[in-house]
């Protein structure tokens, strides 16, 4: 097997996961950032669907952040993370390449108060994606998923929407290919 630029066949924290274009829910089209996986499972984000709130719509009492929220994934969409960028809060887990999982709250409003954060360097995410023991692998055996390594250009990408044919491309020209079918395959 020949490996692209971006493409990977290691399941680790860090990476991206592109669902292949024939998964038809919450997965169509998704680009997922892993933040966790081991024997026990797996966890990540979705990074490439915009929900319809805004930061202050979501978390009461907090400052005004123009950056937007996005649907993590089917699990807890009660529940908010973040993935960021910025080397200035505390807490936050590295997940390689300039990419941080959580960090500490109140050290993220005192950044956004004193307007040390940028709204460019964070993705707010209301659920998560989880997967169980061996589950993760085995819809990667049916091909349900492309492995990526990723950048915070991927995960910050200024066009989320495009984000996931823009990967597939990146990763090469079998995958290229990929990323050119068409949305709806019956309109085709």
């Amino acid at each position: 097997m020949t490996i692209m630029d971006n493409e990977t066949t290691k399941l680790e924290s860090g990476i991206l996961l592109l669902s292949a274009p024939f998964l038809n829910d919450i997965f169509k089209r998704s680009v997922i950032l892993l933040t966790e996986h081991s024997p026990e499972g797996s966890v990540g984000f979705i990074i490439n669907k915009v929900s319809e709130y805004k930061l202050n719509q979501v978390v009461d009492d907090f400052p005004d952040f123009e950056a937007p929220v996005f649907i993590g994934g089917p699990v807890e969409q009660n529940m908010l993370n973040f993935i960021h960028k910025s080397k200035d809060l505390s807490g936050g887990i590295e997940l390689g390449n300039g990419v941080y999982w959580g960090g500490n709250f109140d050290n993220l409003k005192f950044l956004i108060d004193t307007g040390q954060a940028d709204p460019d360097d964070f993705r707010f995410l209301l659920g998560y994606s989880g997967w169980g023991p061996s589950q993760l692998e085995g819809e990667l055996e049916h091909d349900s998923w492309y492995l990526s390594r990723t950048n915070e250009d991927f995960v910050f990408d200024k066009d989320p929407a495009g984000l996931w044919s823009s990967a597939l491309r990146k990763m090469g020209k079998k995958y290229a290919f990929m990323s050119t079918f068409p949305d709806d395959p019956s309109l085709n």
